[in-house]
This record gives structure tokens, C-alpha cells and sequence, in this order.
């Protein structure tokens, strides 16, 4: 029997280049305020100064990054996300929020209430932000290579630099054996376009509640640059109110960043709060006496 032929091995001359010149291709990384107390310091840069390395913080989540946002239903990701488009639109950033669970209109309607807590007024950002209404057109929905044409119009259109898709589980709903392939051309589009973003994704039951995993396993956080877990947790028993220094039936909320691969970040488990007026707060750490 004749032995299978296989096609002679080619020396590609593309994706080679020495990392000096790499870096002069790289965008200069800078802090993007978040517009959640206690977030925008939890991310960090170093310097050598006097042969010591120094620590100084970002002041924001690192620009051109693509982030995850994860957490079960509940525990404030959608609050996150809308108070750091609020906050870079009333900076003068355009951002792109990609809606793919409620219909524009109630979008539009909780940024207005979410700007107002903020303190900011309306008028200030409602020409920054544009909406992309994936959850009412299953055109955009169910099909990548439409909404990726549909992005790159308004990136241009608007020149906006900011991108927040909610949730991007919507996008591979019933279909999670294709998560992987999804995540990969959304994020690799959002990186050619330099992007910072923000990509919402939803938990299963049964992900434990403080890992990256969420719905089609990790294959968000694996390909991403970095994610923000949240989490809460309803006090049930006496060692757990010990613990959290909290009576029994409140509930508590945490939060952690559990990876970045652009910048430096705070490893620690914080706890989380959603005030009265559904604004997002980081706390203190676990293991913080203060």
C-alpha cells in the first residue's frame, strides 16, 4: 500500500518580527477610570527607580484590554459595565454598548438612571453613548459576521474606543460547544480595531461562584485578556456569619479580578456593595481588619 503523501512543509514570512519592533506597533497602555469606587486603584504598573521596583497604580482598568465580567444572576455585572461607559462618556469617549439580553430601549432607560446616581448629568453623555440592539435583531444575534460588519460601521462612524457587549453569552446561547470560536472572533475583531472592552458573560448553575468559568466553560477567560468575577452569598449558618462578621439571612457580595495579562492587579477576594441607589462599590478585602 503506498504511503500517504503529505503536503512539503512551507517557511512562513509573516507573524515573525523581534519584540523591539513589536513594541513600537504596541499602543501606549494608560489607566481608564471605571467609575466604581475602590476598582480604578486595584490595577497596577511598575517602574525601577534607584535599581528598586516601584509599584504605582493605573488609575483604571488598562486601555486596549478586553475584559470578562462574570458572575450568577444578581451581582451587579451589568451595574459595572454601565457605570464605566457612563463614566468614559462624560470623559468625551465614544462607547459602543452591545446589548444581546434587553431590548435598546430599557437599556437606554437604566443608563439614564445609573448616570443620575452617578451625579452626572443626562445631557453631559447621551451623545457618547451609541446601542446596538442585538437582543431584538436576530440578525445581529445569530450571526457573528453580521454583527462584526455592524461594529465596525459604528467604530468608524463614531470613532469610538470603547465597547461593551451585554452579555456576549447571548451570542452563543444552546450552542455552547461553539463558545470557543465565538469568543475568538470577537476578540481578536475588538483587538484590530484597538478596543477597550467589556464582555459580560453568565454563570451556570453549579460554576463555582468566585472562578472565571461561566456559561461554554473557560473559554472566555481563556482567551481574554483578563476577568472580574462577582459573586454574593446568602449567610445560613453560624460559621459563615463568623466569617463575614454579618448576621444570618444577609446576604454578602465579593469580588476579585482573576487574571490580567496587560498590567499588574490585586489579587485579593473584596467584599462588594450595591448601594440603595444601585451604585457598584469595592470594599475591603477579606482578610482586612480596617
Amino acid at each position: 500500500m503506498d504511503e500517504l503523501e503529505f503536503e512539503k512543509p512551507k517557511v512562513v514570512f509573516e507573524g515573525i518580527s523581534q519584540i523591539s519592533d513589536a513594541l513600537k506597533e504596541a499602543p501606549k497602555i494608560e489607566g481608564l477610570a471605571t467609575g466604581v469606587e475602590g476598582l480604578d486603584d486595584l490595577f497596577f504598573t511598575t517602574e525601577i527607580i534607584n535599581k528598586k521596583v516601584v509599584k504605582k497604580s493605573l488609575g483604571g482598568i488598562p486601555s486596549f484590554s478586553v475584559f470578562n465580567i462574570t458572575g450568577s444572576s444578581d451581582t451587579g455585572k451589568s451595574l459595572l459595565v454601565e457605570q464605566f461607559a457612563v463614566k468614559q462618556a462624560e470623559n468625551g469617549r465614544n462607547v459602543i454598548f452591545v446589548t444581546a439580553e434587553t431590548p435598546a430601549a430599557f437599556v437606554a432607560v437604566s443608563l439614564s438612571e445609573r448616570t443620575r446616581a452617578m451625579g452626572i448629568e443626562f445631557s453631559e453623555i447621551e451623545n457618547n453613548i451609541i446601542l446596538i440592539d442585538a437582543a431584538s435583531y436576530s440578525l445581529l444575534r445569530e450571526n457573528i459576521p453580521n454583527l462584526l460588519a455592524t461594529l465596525e460601521y459604528v467604530i468608524k462612524k463614531y470613532s469610538a474606543t470603547i465597547t461593551i457587549i451585554d452579555s456576549v453569552t447571548g451570542f452563543y446561547e444552546n450552542k455552547e460547544m461553539l463558545a470557543r470560536t465565538v469568543i475568538r472572533r470577537i476578540y481578536n475583531f475588538l483587538k484590530k480595531h484597538r478596543q477597550t472592552a467589556l464582555l459580560v458573560s453568565q454563570k451556570r448553575s453549579g460554576h463555582e461562584d468566585l472562578t472565571s468559568e461561566a456559561a461554554g466553560g473557560y473559554a472566555v477567560g481563556h482567551i481574554v485578556d483578563g476577568t472580574m468575577v462577582l459573586a454574593k452569598e446568602l449567610i445560613m449558618s453560624q460559621y459563615a456569619a463568623k466569617i463575614y462578621e454579618k448576621p444570618i439571612g444577609e446576604v454578602v457580595r465579593l469580588f476579585r479580578i482573576d487574571g490580567c495579562r496587560l498590567c499588574a492587579h490585586d489579587t485579593k477576594t473584596h467584599f462588594l456593595e450595591i448601594t440603595d441607589t444601585g451604585i457598584l462599590k469595592i470594599g475591603k478585602t477579606l482578610t482586612s481588619n480596617e
